[in-house]
């Protein structure tokens, strides 16, 4: 049986948009904006499960690193 989500780790790029790899899975994906991020997501799973095989949601998981110096 499938899991019923599958998670992204998502980050902003240093060359603007964001990048995402899934937890699990060897799936990763970028988009220039946010509502494009959704799009490629969506898509990526679509093409990485057979048909019928896929998570039924995405679960999308923010990473915000940050240095600061002491």
């Amino acid at each position: 049986m499938h899991d019923t989500e599958i998670v992204f780790k998502v980050w902003e790029s240093p060359e603007g948009g964001y990048e995402a790899r899934a937890v699990d899975y060897g799936i990763f994906t970028e988009g220039d904006d946010w509502e494009h991020l959704k799009s490629m997501l969506r898509d990526a799973v679509l093409r990485h499960f057979d048909y019928g095989e896929a998570p039924q949601a995405i679960r999308i998981h923010m990473v915000h690193c940050e240095v600061i110096s002491v």
